[in-house]
């Protein structure tokens, strides 16, 4: 049995529309966002009436990839919650909220520069990632591993923040390293003392092994050499940024 004309139609209609924000969210990363409709066509691999078909204007295009971008946060949180526990998957989820904002200013400063924001899709994929942070705080606090005098507004707030001090840092290990240090002040005294922090923050006590991704506690092994990563998700993550760093030009400042 063949699909219906009309079905067919609309999965194509789907597929192109996932291809134009995929190739507007690149394009804005790389080249800001004056970059023209046409050009994100013909990165997209469509025609130029496709993308106004789809997005009658540059601001209901960059508005429909900062609500995917969101909601991509959104599925992360999901994820993180389901594969870890309450501290690992809370701090594990904000890393890579910094992570990923890394290279967005162009979107971020639109946010910020127009009085406009938040329209109604966006304003919508912000209240689901606002929940979804809340989630992870809250299961986080219960379980006694994050201080229970800070609300989700501050969290969002420090995030932000970090991402700011990861961008402005020269170094990309450093950078990172101060995040997580600046993360650590949501911890619950109880929790730094027994040595839950991350890997390099200073002076913490390593009792138990941590991931040095997100400082979720990994099992001992009794043989063979300690895990250093809780799973796959942070090994690859780690992996990634050893490539980037292993990539700039001998003697080139880094980012």
């Amino acid at each position: 049995m063949t699909a219906a004309p009309q079905d067919a139609g609309r999965a194509d209609a789907r597929r192109n529309r996932r291809k134009v924000l995929a190739a507007a969210s690149k394009a804005f990363d790389e080249h800001g966002l004056d970059v023209s409709l046409g050009a994100i066509a013909r990165q997209a691999g469509v025609g130029a009436g496709t993308v106004y078909r789809h997005f009658p204007s540059k601001e209901i295009l960059l508005e429909a990839v900062l609500a995917q971008q969101v909601d991509d946060l959104v599925e992360t949180a999901r994820r993180w919650a389901a594969r870890t526990d309450p501290a690992g998957a809370f701090f594990g989820f904000l890393l890579d909220v910094v992570e990923t904002s890394h290279g967005r200013k162009h979107a971020c400063d639109a946010l910020t520069a127009q009085t406009s924001w938040p329209r109604p899709s966006l304003a919508a994929s912000a209240r689901r990632f606002r929940q979804a942070l809340e989630h992870l705080l809250r299961a986080a606090q219960q379980a006694g591993e994050v201080r229970t005098d800070v609300s989700t507004d501050d969290v969002a707030a420090l995030t932000v923040g970090c991402a700011t001090m990861r961008a402005a840092h020269r170094d990309r290990n450093g950078g990172t390293r101060m995040v997580r240090l600046a993360l650590e002040s949501l911890r619950t005294p109880s929790s730094v003392t027994q040595g839950t922090g991350f890997r390099d923050s200073p002076g913490a006590l390593h009792t138990a092994p941590r991931c040095e991704e997100c400082g979720t506690r990994i099992e001992a092994r009794s043989t063979g050499r300690p895990a250093r990563y809780c799973g796959a998700t942070c090994r690859q993550r780690a992996h990634r940024q050893r490539i980037s760093t292993a990539a700039l030009p001998s003697g080139e400042p880094r980012p």
